[in-house]
Formats: C-alpha cells, sequence, structure tokens
C-alpha cells in the first residue's frame, strides 16, 4: 500500500539534457521545459544569477564579475558542479511546494559517451534531488518519439543532429545493431559561421549572432531567393564596429565541412549494417531529428549522396524528449532500450 502511495505522490521526470538546450517532460503537465543549457554566475560570490534564456542572453555581453556557463559540451557534462545547478533549478521549478517522495528521472545520452560520462549524469542527476536515474540513448528515444516500430525484427536508420553530438543508429528487435557518433552537430555550425566572418570578412562576431545567422542563412543545398543579411561585429584590424552583408552562398560554403562531418558519420554507419537491415534501411528510409535536421536542405542533401529517403520528424526539436517520456510512461514496453 504504501509503495502505491509513495508511486502516486511521486514525479516522474524525462529530461534531454543537451548541449544546447535542456527540455523537461513530466507525467501530469507534459513539456514543461525547453530553455537553452546555460548559467550566469557571479564569479566573487559563486551565486547563480540567470539559468535558461535569461542567461543565454548574457553570453558576450556580460561584466567580468557575471560568467555566462555552458555546463554541456559535445553532449556530455563539462562542469559537473554547474550542470547539477541547472538540473536542481529546472527541476524545482516545475515540482513547487512540500515534496514528500523524490522524482524518479529518464535521461536520454549520447551513444558513444563513456562509462565515467554516464556515471557523471546519473550522479548530478541524484544530488540536483532524483531518486532514481535511468539513461536511454538518444538515437533510440528519437526513434521512440517518431513512432517507429523499433520492436519489429526490421532495420530502422535514425540520425538526431543535437547541439554537441549527432547520432546515427540502426534499430531493430528494440536494441541498436550498429550506432555512430560524433562530436560535431549544432555547436560546431555555429563556430564554423563564426570562424568563416573572421577569416573572410576579418570580423569577428559572437557566439548567439553566429548562431542566429546560421539559423537564418544556414543551408546544405543552395536556396534560390535567399536574402542576403547585414550583420555586424567588431572590425579586426581596426577594432571598431562594422556591418558586413552575408548572404545564403557565404554561409553554406562555411557549414561545408560540418555537413560532409555528418554525412560521413552517417555512411560509416551504413558501411557497418548487416545487408538484411541495409534492405530494410532502403525501402524504409532515414528519420531525422534534431534541431540540425532544421538546416534548410540538409535532408535533400543527405538524400542526393546515400540515395535513400529522408525524412524529418515533425517536431524534430522535441523527438528526442517525447521518446524519453513514451519509454518513462510505457516502461514495461520499453524496458529494452534502458541501459542502466
Amino acid at each position: 500500500m504504501f509503495q502505491r502511495l509513495f508511486r502516486f505522490l511521486a514525479q516522474d521526470i524525462a529530461m534531454d539534457l543537451g548541449t544546447a538546450n535542456t527540455l523537461l517532460y513530466t507525467r501530469k503537465h507534459g513539456i514543461v521545459i525547453n530553455e537553452p543549457s546555460v548559467v550566469a554566475l557571479d564569479t566573487k560570490t559563486n551565486a547563480v544569477l540567470a539559468v535558461g534564456a535569461a542567461a543565454k542572453e548574457c553570453i558576450g555581453r556580460t561584466p567580468q564579475r557575471i560568467r555566462a556557463v555552458r555546463p554541456m559540451k559535445d553532449g556530455v557534462i563539462a562542469d559537473f558542479d554547474v550542470t547539477q545547478t541547472m538540473i536542481s533549478y529546472f527541476v524545482h521549478k516545475i515540482i513547487s511546494g512540500l515534496r514528500l517522495v523524490k522524482p524518479s528521472m529518464v535521461i536520454c545520452i549520447p551513444t558513444g559517451i563513456t562509462q565515467v560520462e554516464k556515471k557523471a549524469v546519473i550522479d548530478a542527476a541524484l544530488l540536483a534531488g532524483a531518486s532514481q536515474v535511468s539513461l536511454v540513448e538518444e538515437p533510440m528515444a528519437a526513434a521512440i518519439g517518431a513512432s517507429l516500430p523499433i520492436h519489429e525484427p526490421m532495420g530502422n536508420l535514425v540520425l538526431d543532429i543535437g547541439g554537441g553530438t549527432s547520432e546515427v543508429a540502426v534499430i531493430t528487435l528494440g536494441g541498436v545493431a550498429t550506432a555512430q557518433s560524433v562530436r560535431v552537430a549544432g555547436d560546431a555550425m555555429n563556430m564554423a559561421v563564426a570562424r568563416y566572418i573572421r577569416d573572410v570578412f576579418r570580423m569577428e562576431v559572437g557566439e548567439n549572432t553566429a548562431e542566429n545567422v546560421k539559423i537564418l542563412l544556414g543551408a546544405a543545398v543552395p536556396q534560390p531567393n535567399a536574402p542576403a543579411l547585414e550583420v555586424s561585429g567588431k572590425d579586426l584590424l581596426e577594432g571598431r564596429p562594422r556591418v558586413v552583408t552575408i548572404t545564403e552562398g557565404h554561409i553554406r560554403e562555411a557549414l561545408r565541412e560540418p555537413v560532409q562531418a555528418i554525412l560521413n558519420t552517417l555512411l560509416a554507419a551504413l558501411e557497418r549494417t548487416p545487408a538484411e537491415l541495409a534492405a530494410d534501411i532502403y525501402r524504409n528510409g532515414l528519420l531525422m531529428a534534431g534541431g540540425g535536421s532544421l538546416l534548410k536542405g540538409l535532408d535533400q542533401y543527405i538524400s542526393r549522396e546515400t540515395r535513400l529517403k529522408v525524412f524529418v520528424d515533425a517536431e524534430p526539436l522535441t523527438t528526442v524528449l517525447r521518446g524519453t517520456a513514451r519509454a518513462m510512461l510505457e516502461r514495461d514496453t520499453y524496458q529494452s532500450v534502458f541501459i542502466n
């Protein structure tokens, strides 16, 4: 009886602890948090000044005593204490009042991380107030979120492009048959844009500006009638503010290297795929998810290079979280997908 009571009082939480954004889902309210994975700290007192969207606005604009930190890098924890603080903030934000029972959490992680990195995720969640933590690999969560038939004896190919990593997996019979990952994704694209502007225009732009330019102009194939964009930054030669006009062609060239790295990772996974599963994939195509899949023309580019049908999930920014939540809500059905 007491176990049933505690289960009733407990708040189950699914979390997509991403390099770029952190998303939380609760059984009662659905998706309740979708904010940047950024924390603003006072360097003198170590006090937390802002978390999420408010903290992201501080990047590149802080005085010396304030530091805007992105505690996740390449899909894993780069700053343990700040990550714990961020998780605690988001959990406490959605669970108000007296909590008699600590929440149970299901968190998705990249496929290529080490045991030490997995333990860091679990420890950070436990210290943030979770009673127990279960882990699901991101491509598997994406497949579940997109309602692919993962339990069938059939190959399902998934490409999840997040902020820190791009994950490829061939899924069949409730497990991962082949997986490949590369720490090149949305953040690497932002850096490539900033580097291109610095090298070609001799102008330095901030992280947020580079991301906005990528969103507005970024493409993997030529885009007819794409507008030009005036971008402001700091002239590297004279040190004063400057504005330059940048086109879609410029940014497409800037993104050539990270896009090729993602394609190479996909091709490497396909090379390791058994013949029967490869035949399934040719019939069923490739599912793309994650924020990086929104890069204009990327699905066309990958389809052209792999000769596969490519489908972008209807809501790629939340595919992984929706799959993580479904695994949490239907734990008996998806027991095989939990890796700890």
